[in-house]
């Protein structure tokens, strides 16, 4: 077992390249199965998630070449569904999207039930709704999900929330489908724009994608003979911005999209850091205790939840009282436990949070309890006095590449340690 030792206290500071975005890796790779012939990707982060897809896809009769480490070639000619995978879909949550393309490319889709964090329910009600709206029969049974279809017929389809997992999973089921396929209320998240447009690179014909409706005319056919390369890590980017202003230092962030992140920008400046864009760079810099601040995450383009911990950390040193409120999952703050263990006086319940602002934090034994709780507690543990040791950091490699190279680059004294 491994684990992160990080001795904090010290600014950091300097240029950090982000990776690819983990939530449409995880969601381009399937997509690569509607395909019918070859294609490249590029920009893959190096994570366990990505190559936990990888090795799904090569069960499934993909042939897959290793360019470099962050860019391969699919050969997905000759793809079968098998109940080889069911053992490594349980491992994460984003196996699902095999319902999708499976059942787009051939009569038969099936995934053992998803895994992933524990953030409590995450119910796949409206992927089976969009699912049966296209004529596909679901049965969930046995800890299993296995979706089948003579032939799927193109459908409007009303989601009761923007869900960002039905959204992409009706799109890959849509895109070989007879006809025109409407999602109404779609979320709009950077990685559903970046799924829609690999597919159209590869000759998919889907519009709208980042509004409320996206439109998906079937075709029949994708033929691949395509390189797309996957946007760069929203969250990433989050990560590293308020690492820089938790700790009091001055990053460059090299490799993002700064509108992705408008919604943590107005935050930054309104507690008293100071962000500047230009083209793909962000630059975070901030020397003084940042003040208060009221968070509701909410979907894109609103704060996202996947930096909510990451920010509660700011927040924990901040001066005077905020207040977090959490609308997406019901167990976001499992991470504010740890963080009291190391002087942060937060009080939460349900999906509510009371951040009391303490002058300093001090490093402690602290468990991750989910992926990004894990990189909460990595700028926690920077940020504080003293050592912090950081357990079951497979969280933390499930999403950030080589995270402690990184940190180190920026001035950290972080090691990762044979436990």
């Amino acid at each position: 077992m491994e684990k992160l030792v990080i001795k904090g206290g010290t600014p950091l500071k300097g240029s950090v390249t982000v990776s690819g975005a983990k939530n449409a890796a995880v969601a381009i790779l399937p997509a690569a199965l509607l395909i019918d012939g070859v294609c490249t990707i590029d920009n893959l982060p190096n994570i366990s998630d990505v190559k936990l897809y990888v090795k799904i896809i090569e069960s499934l009769g993909a042939k897959i070449e290793w360019k470099n480490e962050h860019e391969i070639v699919l050969d997905t000619r000759h793809i079968e569904c098998t109940d080889e995978t069911l053992d490594l879909t349980r491992k994460f949550r984003a196996s699902y999207y095999l319902l999708g393309s499976l059942l787009g490319r051939s009569k038969v889709a099936k995934v053992g039930s998803p895994g992933g964090c524990n953030l409590g329910s995450r119910p796949i009600d409206l992927h089976i709704k969009g699912f049966e709206a296209l004529g596909a029969t679901v049965d969930v049974s046995n800890g299993n999900i296995t979706a089948t279809r003579d032939k799927l017929v193109g459908n409007s389809i009303y989601l009761d929330f923007a869900s960002v997992g039905a959204t992409i999973n009706i799109m890959l089921a849509s895109v070989l489908a007879e006809g025109t396929t409407t999602i109404d209320n779609a979320a709009k998240e950077p990685h559903i724009v970046d799924v829609a447009n690999f597919l159209n690179t590869m000759g998919a014909d889907i519009r709208g994608a980042g509004t409320d409706i996206i439109k998906i005319h079937g075709v029949e056919k994708l033929t691949g003979n395509k390189s797309y390369s996957v946007v760069p890590d929203q969250i990433e980017t989050g990560t590293f911005m308020l690492a820089a202003v938790a700790t009091k230092g001055d990053i460059t962030i090299k490799n993002c999209i700064s509108k992705h992140l408008e919604s943590v920008t107005a935050k930054l400046l309104e507690i008293g850091a100071n962000v500047e864009s230009s083209g793909d760079e962000i630059r975070v810099w901030c020397d003084k205790r940042t003040s208060k601040a009221n968070i509701k995450t909410l979907p894109y383009p609103g704060f996202p939840t996947d930096l909510q911990p990451q920010m509660g950390v700011v927040l924990a040193i901040s001066d005077g009282t905020s207040i977090i409120n959490e609308s997406i999952w019901e167990s976001r703050f499992q991470y504010t436990n740890e963080l009291n263990k190391m002087g942060a006086k937060i009080t939460a319940q349900g999906k509510s949070a009371v951040f009391e602002g303490v002058e300093t934090l001090y490093g402690a034994p602290v468990y991750s309890t989910d992926l990004r709780a894990g990189a909460a507690l990595l700028i926690a543990g920077c940020a504080a006095q003293g050592t912090t040791e950081i357990y079951n950091i497979e969280h933390i490699d499930r999403g950030y590449e080589k995270i402690e190279e990184k940190f180190r680059q920026l001035g950290s004294n972080i090691q990762r340690v044979e436990e």
